[in-house]
């Protein structure tokens, strides 16, 4: 594979506060609905927790210390010859759980953040679909999501 169609490296953090999960939505001009947790591509010559802090913060203005991996997950879309894999790392807040309202990112990519309940998740579309059983433990960590299609 030359580098051009290597698949695309991104890590997300599962933050769970007040048994809330922090979700966002990384389509721009609400192209989608679909939910996912914070984070995005890694940056050469950056730990992936380095990555990780960096993302969460340009996505929420919120400060997190990283900890375990606990999913892999994958997805494509085979028309377009791409293909993600995300690491998903167990984090915790450094400070206050509050959203500032008029937070933007630096891309303006990121449309909605909010806190949820498992019960406000069944509610979502959200991706991966394991998302909700590793966050909440059910599943053995660290998991593995197999590639699936991309979902917009």
């Amino acid at each position: 594979m030359t580098p051009s169609n290597s698949p695309r490296l991104a890590v997300r953090a599962l933050i769970l506060h007040d048994n809330r999960l922090l979700l966002v939505n990384a389509w721009p001009e609400g192209k989608s609905d679909l939910m996912c947790a914070p984070g995005g591509g890694v940056e050469k010559n950056a730990s992936l927790p380095d990555n990780l802090i960096r993302e969460v913060h340009e996505e929420t203005g919120l400060r997190i210390a990283v900890g375990a991996p606990c999913l892999v997950n994958e997805f494509h879309d085979p028309d377009r010859r791409f293909h993600q894999v995300d690491v998903y790392f167990r984090c915790s807040l450094l400070d206050g759980p509050q959203i500032d309202a008029n937070w933007r990112d630096l891309e303006d990519i990121v449309t909605d953040r909010r806190w949820v309940s498992r019960d406000d998740m069944a509610r979502l579309r959200v991706k991966p679909d394991s998302l909700a059983a590793v966050a909440w433990g059910d599943a053995d960590a660290p998991g593995y999501d197999p590639l699936e299609p991309l979902v917009v």
